[in-house]
This record gives C-alpha cells, structure tokens and sequence, in this order.
C-alpha cells in the first residue's frame, strides 16, 4: 500500500487531508505505534521514514535523550522566528538629513525642478528632501501639488510625466 494517494514524488493530492492522514495514519489515528498529533501530510511522511530508520539503525541512546531534554528545559522557545529583511547597524545608518521623506524611485533627487504645461500656464515644482515646494507651499505628495494646479485628483507622478499612463494594465 502507497504511503500516500497522491503522487508519490510530491505530486498535487487530490484526496484531500482527512483521507491522507488516514492512509497515513492508519485506523486509529497512530503513525508506527504512536498517536499522531498532525494531519500535515509531509511531517507525517517525515515521522514515518524516521521511525522505519529508528527501527532498523537504532533510536537515540539514553545519553542522547537525556541531553535533548536539557537542551529543551533551557531554551527559551520562541514560536515564530523574528523576520529582519534589511538589518542596518547604527554605525551603516544613514542620518536623517540624508533620508527622503518619500523612497519612491520615481522621485527624482532633492533639488529637481519639475515642468508642467497646463492649461496655457507653465508650473514649477521643486523636489526637495522633505517633499515637493510649490509657491511658497511645501506638499508631501505629487498628487496633492497636481490636486492644488488643477482642481481635481491626480496621479502625481501620471500629472508631472514620471510616470506613463499604462494601456489598462493594473
């Protein structure tokens, strides 16, 4: 009998779990003599070929265990690993001066004038580290200095040409 209906090179399962963990599991619920605590169709497979090997090279000695037990009394268990996806040291941080307000990489560098024609007059945005300086007003989006020049909502970036209107594409 197959350890699994599906494919047994990790093919898709169409049986769906409650048949899985029965055909792995068998009757009454036991992987090998031992009650299963998962319907995880891989951690099942996993805790059988790791009993089949413990029956035929030998379990953990007593020695082995005994420390196993140490180990997990000492540890603190955390349940979810932390997620770090960019560690800067406080040393590599960059100061706040040098930090724009808006990362985005369709911004140009602080300093940057942007021209827009519209409507028969010229308008002149500056880009500046802590957003965009229209007048004498200084605005945190593009959109909002479009919204101000028009009077209607804009894409910012769609309104100052830095952006490319798609072809209905989302």
């Amino acid at each position: 009998m197959p350890l699994c209906s599906g494919d047994v090179h990790g093919g898709p399962d169409t049986s769906g779990p409650p048949v899985v963990r029965s055909v792995l599991t068998g009757p009454e619920g036991e992987v090998v003599g031992e009650l299963a605590r998962s319907g995880n169709k891989a951690w099942l497979i996993k805790r059988i070929a790791w009993r089949i090997q413990a029956n035929a090279f030998g379990d953990l000695s007593e020695r082995a265990r005994k420390r196993a037990l140490e180990l997990a009394n000492d540890a603190d268990i955390r349940l979810k690993a932390p997620t770090v996806k960019n560690p800067i040291t406080p040393a590599a941080a960059p100061s706040k001066a040098a930090v724009s307000v808006n990362a985005d990489s369709r911004v140009p560098v602080p300093g940057t004038d942007l021209v827009r024609k519209y409507k028969g007059r010229t308008y002149t945005v500056k880009v500046r580290p802590d957003g965009f300086q229209y007048g004498d007003e200084i605005f945190t989006s593009l959109s909002a200095v479009a919204e101000r020049i028009t009077g209607a909502h804009w894409n910012g970036y769609l309104f100052f040409g830095l952006k490319k209107k798609s072809g209905g594409d989302a």
